[in-house]
């Protein structure tokens, strides 16, 4: 089932849907702490329409690696699934990231949250040797076979430097981080708010975010900066 812009399935009558550019987002659960980060992942939906675009959102099918209450910031009991959870930021529309065809898109985006690292893979744990659920890394490489681009906000861009090892991407300044990255066979630049970096030769774009001292008018401009990036190399 395709979702564009949260409608289900838009009447072929609807002409301005063709002309769009089509963005997958993938999301990795709701909340900073244990899915997706949520300013991040709305204003990246916002700026993929605001400079009119479409999006369809996915995630994995998986169990949450475990559940933050966000106001104690500990963990519980509860068992949450990443598929259930990411759908509350898109209002139910969703689909599964194993029904994923790049074939079907012209992007593919990664906001970030320690999701990412927790869900999507297991960079929270194992730093540079981690491992990646096998949805995102097909997803991954599939657009990158066709040299479509790929973006990443925040703590993402660890998933494109375990995947595509030799690329430049940026999670902005933290040593620890970054250290990481290039241990990885990746090569990280060191940037502050709103700066995108882009790897021409992979077709690959990434801004930190979060992983910076940012408010929320920052979040839109490095989520603004990477879409605008992006659109201008499809």
């Amino acid at each position: 089932m395709l979702f564009l812009n949260g409608k289900e399935n838009p009447d072929d009558s609807e002409l301005q849907y063709q002309d769009m550019k089509k963005f997958a987002v993938v999301l990795a659960g709701c909340g900073v702490f244990d899915g997706a980060e949520i300013h991040e992942a709305v204003m990246t939906l916002f700026a993929i329409e605001k400079n009119g675009a479409a999006w369809t959102a996915f995630a994995p099918d998986v169990k949450q690696h475990h559940v933050i209450d966000h106001l104690s910031k500990t963990a519980t009991a509860e068992s949450r699934n990443v598929l259930i959870e990411s759908a509350r930021l898109v209002r139910g529309n969703i689909a599964p990231l194993s029904s994923f065809n790049a074939a079907e898109f012209d992007a593919l985006i990664i906001p970030g949250g320690f999701g990412v690292a927790k869900n999507l893979c297991t960079f929270a744990f194992d730093g540079a040797d981690c491992s990646v659920n096998a949805d995102v890394e097909k997803a991954i490489r599939d657009m990158h076979n066709l040299n479509k681009p790929i973006g990443a906000l925040c703590i993402a861009p660890v998933l494109l430097a375990k995947i595509l090892g030799n690329i430049n991407v940026t999670i902005g300044d933290d040593a620890g981080t970054a250290e990481a990255i290039n241990k990885m066979g990746a090569t990280h630049t060191k940037t502050g708010h709103g700066e995108v970096i882009r790897d021409a030769a992979n077709n690959v774009f990434s801004t930190p975010c979060y992983m910076l001292d940012a408010g929320l008018v920052q979040i839109a401009a490095g989520a603004d900066n990477i879409v605008k990036a992006m659109l201008g190399n499809m």
